[in-house]
């Protein structure tokens, strides 16, 4: 029999198995076969990440090094990401089954996060205050948080690392870095390239392993300082009543429901893109996912005839191959919590207008879905599916499409798409999501800050802001009169 690949995590600066021997497997969604195996963190390996974390807080190496220095190794580590960003993406398809195409693309555009957050590296400012008390010179610097726990999903996992390690690096923290237990040889790989960067050991640490035995030691460990999660809200919700051990300050990136817009003087074929775009891009496999069409009614079988037409000449299937639009599904779960939601639309009315089947054979392939509802309790309208399945649904007004719009816990992201600009602006500012894209769909940039409102979480990431979140503001006193401080029992 032949040896699969093996995966170890990085702690301490050094490659290491899991203390208790604990070995996992990672299957190849594309072909239903076991590909790999990796190690396993325990109780007593969090413990050595974290240790680790919390001392190099406190050695020269790491804490007396000049921002610019820390902005160098950063964008030292952009470099190579962009480098490898080939060989990371064949990776990350094998064990997730994204499309080559888009992971290989993607993993190159991250290293510009990180060189964003090199060149601010050193931006991290402080102020001197007008003070209203004489003789008193008061001015504040911003230090590192801290000890940095960092969870990351599987479906955009170099992403959303670069979003979360970035700015904490630039800002001078430790980060211990949880890989999903599903799929992580991208993020363990990734490791070999921290190390190449230069980083001091301990400065991060990269391990996976279950929520009993990892995750959650983890997040109730009471040296760490900040957690940064990605994921699901049930998760998030452990994540919290972990966090109260430590105090740590939490920021949570959750799940969506996400609207998209479309009214009648919208674009059609622009439309349809944005839709198709929303919906299919990654199999659907997007916290974003613009899983709800909301159409004007007077272009409704206009844009969904469109729409359809696009669905029927995806090409679905092996996602190494450069003709592919759309792989299979990361678990075999998502397909059976699929078929179980579309059983039940349909019970409720809905009707599916393209698609509603996995595909038969190896693999975990689903067709990509068109269900038409006829009202916004549908179950494909109310539950995060994170695969390829659109729910459309026609309004009337523009009030009409804006309370269905908000008809929903999340609101992570949403869309509008029209010719009209007073429109767009009305719309999009009564919209409750954290991002909205006017006239295109699922753009990302450094430069932009992303989040959302309600259960889609709390907190930001990418953009300016972000450092300043892995910094503690630090107020400084100084008196500067020649004369000594006055007896405080005394009173003049």
């Amino acid at each position: 029999m032949t040896k699969l690949p093996h995966f170890q995590m990085f702690i301490d600066g050094a490659w290491s198995e899991g203390h208790a021997g604990q070995v996992m497997t990672t299957r190849n969604p594309a072909t239903g076969k076991d590909w790999a195996t990796f190690a396993c963190a325990g109780p007593q390996d969090v413990e050595r990440a974290i240790s680790a974390a919390r001392r190099v807080l406190n050695d020269a190496a790491w804490r007396d090094m000049t921002q610019t220095q820390r902005g160098k190794l950063l964008y030292r580590l952009g470099d190579l990401i962009e480098e490898n960003s080939a060989a990371l993406g064949l990776l990350e398809t094998t064990d997730s089954g994204k499309l080559l195409s888009e992971t290989a693309t993607q993993t190159a555009y991250v290293g510009d996060y990180y060189r964003y957050y090199a060149g601010l590296a050193d931006k991290i400012e402080g102020a001197v205050l007008p003070i209203d008390k004489p003789d008193m010179h008061v001015f504040t610097r911003r230090e590192p948080i801290g000890v940095v726990v960092a969870i990351v999903p599987w479906n955009a996992q170099m992403f959303l690392t670069a979003t979360k390690l970035g700015p904490a690096l630039a800002a001078g923290c430790a980060v211990v870095l949880k890989a999903s237990e599903i799929a992580p040889a991208p993020m363990l790989e990734f490791a070999r390239l921290i190390e190449e960067a230069g980083f001091p050991g301990g400065v991060v640490s990269v391990i996976t392993g279950d929520a009993e035995n990892c995750a959650i030691p983890l997040t109730r460990h009471k040296d760490v300082d900040r957690i940064a999660f990605t994921g699901g809200p049930e998760t998030a919700r452990h994540v919290v009543r972990n966090s109260a051990e430590s105090f740590a300050v939490t920021t949570l990136e959750l799940g969506g429901k996400s609207p998209i817009l479309v009214f009648d003087d919208a674009d059609l074929e622009g439309a349809a893109n944005g839709l198709i775009a929303g919906n299919f891009g990654a199999s659907g496999q997007s916290c974003v996912a613009g899983s709800r069409g909301l159409i004007h009614r007077p272009i409704y079988e206009a844009l969904v005839a469109r729409i359809a037409e696009k669905a029927t000449n995806i090409v679905v299937g092996d996602p190494t191959d450069t003709s592919t639009h759309m792989g299979p599904l990361c678990t075999d779960a998502q397909i059976a919590r699929i078929v179980e939601t579309l059983a039940k639309a349909t019970a409720q009315g809905a009707k599916i207008r393209f698609g509603g089947a996995p595909l038969s054979g190896a693999g975990n392939f689903m067709v990509p879905t068109l269900v038409e509802c006829e009202n916004h309790d549908v179950e494909t309208l109310q539950v995060e599916l994170f695969g390829p399945i659109m729910s459309l649904i026609p309004f009337d007004t523009e009030e009409e499409a804006i309370a269905l719009a908000n008809c929903t816990p999340f609101g992570l992201g949403s869309g509008v798409f029209t010719q009209n600009l007073a429109r767009a602006h009305r719309v999009s500012s009564r919209l409750k999501a954290g991002i909205c894209w006017v006239n295109t769909y699922r753009a990302i940039s450094p430069i932009a800050p992303f989040g959302g409102y309600n259960h889609s979480g709390y907190g930001r990431e990418a953009g300016i802001d972000a450092i300043r979140d892995y910094t503690c503001t630090k107020t400084t006193w100084i008196n500067t009169s020649e004369s000594p401080m006055a007896n405080p029992f005394v009173m003049r």
